[in-house]
């Protein structure tokens, strides 16, 4: 049973990425609100999902489904429990926060449940009912936003081994460079932008 994959991305399309682990590719369902967290990804980066792993004897093709908590997953669990609610549909379900799911059942907010893609207001009542007073723990998950943002340690190495083996910088002074750069400008995704900010910045002093 497969539970969680680090490795990097072969391919992305709409709903779904090509992880490349150790030679081996997986492909793996992500559901709306995991794939908008990999927006600033691109093929070769290096990312870590937590999976729901799916294999019966009626559906032998193994699904995996993606998370970037564990929590978001042991949510899946809960919400597949769901009568008529199934894996694929679930994973399309999911194009809102889980906090915000989580939050609306326990609210037994119907109308937020039908925002759901494919929820109509019987499956949301359904989905109360099964899980109203079990949702405080998913309830709590932070908000995408206010984790820390990945994108800096993602690439500044890249720049900073520039900085240092290609260009003869100390250690120290490359890092303030890359601080001060992502200080003037907080929007930066990319190893070019960085050095790109970091050449301004010493053109500039």
């Amino acid at each position: 049973m497969i539970r969680y994959l680090e490795g990097s991305i072969l391919k992305k399309e709409d709903d779904r990425i090509l992880l490349l682990v150790k030679q081996i590719g997986y492909e793996v369902l992500l559901p709306a609100v995991v794939m908008e967290t990999l927006a600033h990804k691109s093929t070769g980066d290096t990312i870590t999902l937590y999976i729901y792993h799916q294999q019966t004897e009626r559906q032998p093709k193994p699904i995996l489904i993606g998370f970037n908590l564990e929590a978001e997953r042991e949510f899946f669990q809960y919400f597949i429990s769901v009568e008529d609610i199934g894996v694929l549909k679930a994973v399309k379900a999911l194009d809102i926060p889980v906090r915000d799911i989580s939050r609306a059942i326990e609210a037994r907010d119907v109308g937020k449940l039908k925002q759901l893609k494919g929820i109509g207001e019987r499956t949301a009542q359904k989905i109360i009912a099964t899980l109203a007073g079990k949702m405080e723990k998913f309830a709590l998950i932070c908000k995408s936003d206010d984790r820390e943002v990945p994108t800096q340690k993602d690439f500044s190495q890249q720049v900073m081994d520039v900085l240092v083996n290609q260009l003869g910088h100390k250690s120290a002074d490359a890092r303030l460079m890359i601080t001060a750069a992502f200080k003037r400008n907080g929007n930066i995704t990319t190893p070019e932008a960085l050095f790109d900010e970091v050449y301004r910045g010493e053109v500039a002093s």
